[in-house]
Parts: structure tokens; sequence; C-alpha cells
């Protein structure tokens, strides 16, 4: 897709697909956002939060960075772009569930077995990849040598979801909640490759189906 695609695409949103949504805008402008979900997932091109879960305007609050990744809270006068979303979402929004969805194929996990060299034009991304390297270490402890080298990847992008969510616990008005029962945490994996999600199962520790009942 040219950036000259992009233009025609709105004015084919505008002269078509608006007038299917335009009085959800219109309430959504008149009476203000309240989505009941964050949705945290990656920056790539190929994860796209609305048309995976069939969501409308207004539905989901969405955080997307590289990974998928989420820095432990630090109550500091820095700048924490995702940080600054995921307070808003939960102490203005006040949404009731976090998901953080991971995906298959996932360029930051595989990154995270590369060298990044030292220059300065992927500095921030060398460091911010730092917040995967205790799903890194998950996964080689949890990989046999005999296994292909794709499913150490896999293993990865499924350990650093878990990871993530106990970053999320780290925040103190998500501690607060999640103590209180009004906000739930959710930890998704989606495949690209066939569309399909899973879910992270506290008790068991795994993934399972996202439609499957629990036990």
């Amino acid at each position: 897709m040219s950036f000259e695609d992009l233009i025609e695409g709105n004015l084919l949103f505008r002269d078509s697909s608006f007038r299917y949504y335009r009085d959800d805008f219109t309430a959504l402008v008149e009476n203000g956002q309240k989505p009941e979900v964050l949705f945290i997932g990656c920056s790539d091109s190929r994860v796209v939060p609305d048309l995976i879960v069939g969501t409308s305007p207004g539905d989901m609050f969405i955080l997307r960075n590289v990974g998928n990744f989420v820095a432990p809270f630090k109550a500091d006068n820095d700048f924490h772009g995702s940080a600054a979303v995921i307070e808003y979402a939960v102490s203005v929004l006040n949404v009731k569930h976090i998901i953080v969805c991971g995906h298959s194929h996932c360029g930051a996990c595989s990154a995270l077995y590369s060298d990044l060299g030292s220059g300065v034009e992927l500095v921030h991304v060398r460091k911010w990849l730092e917040l995967g390297q205790d799903a890194r270490m998950q996964a080689l402890a949890a990989y046999s040598p005999a296994q292909p080298k794709e499913e150490l990847f896999r293993l990865t992008e499924k350990f650093s979801v878990v990871s993530q969510l106990e970053n999320l616990q780290t925040y103190p008005e998500i501690k607060k909640r999640l103590e209180n029962g009004s906000i739930e945490l959710h930890g998704w994996y989606y495949r690209i490759e066939d569309g399909s999600i899973e879910q992270y199962d506290t008790r068991s520790k795994n993934f399972r189906s996202l439609t499957a009942k629990a036990d």
C-alpha cells in the first residue's frame, strides 16, 4: 500500500463506510468515550486489534508498542508514554479489563536473540527490549535444542505475555483494583497464521483456546 492509497482510503471511508458509524461517532463525541477494555498490543502491522475481535469505535482503549511490553511502575519525572496510557485508562476511564495480547512471529521477541549493535540509531529499541529479557531466560530454560528454533521464539512470545502481566501489577492503582475486584487482567496470544487467540490460564499456567471453557 502506498501513501497515496491512504488518502484514497480516507476519501472512501468518508463517502461510504462512515455513514454506518455516524451515530456511534456522534454519541461518542456528545457523551465521551467509556471503553471497558484497555488493549495492550504490539505495533506489528499484522496485528489489528479491532479487526481480530470485531469491536466498534469506542469499545477499546488501545496501547500499541514494540513487543506489547509493559515497563514496571516507576514514580519519577521522566517521560513514560506507555505508563501514561495505562494510568489514564485505569484512573480516568475506569476500564474493567486489561488485555496484554502477544502474537506469533513477533519481531521484538526474535530480536532478543539478535545483536542490534551499539549505534545510536537503535538506542531506544535496545533499551526497550530489556523488558523482554525475563521471558527470554524462561524460554531458554524450557527449550530443548532438539526442537526447531522457531519453537524457542514461540515460547518467548508466550512467556513475555505473562511477564508483562506481572509488570502491570506493579502499578499501585491496578494492584488496588485487583484486590477489590474492580479490574481483571487477561493474557492473550494471537496466532497471525490462523487468526485464533489463546488465553493464559493462571491456574494451569498454560495457554488455552480463548473459546475453551474453564475446568
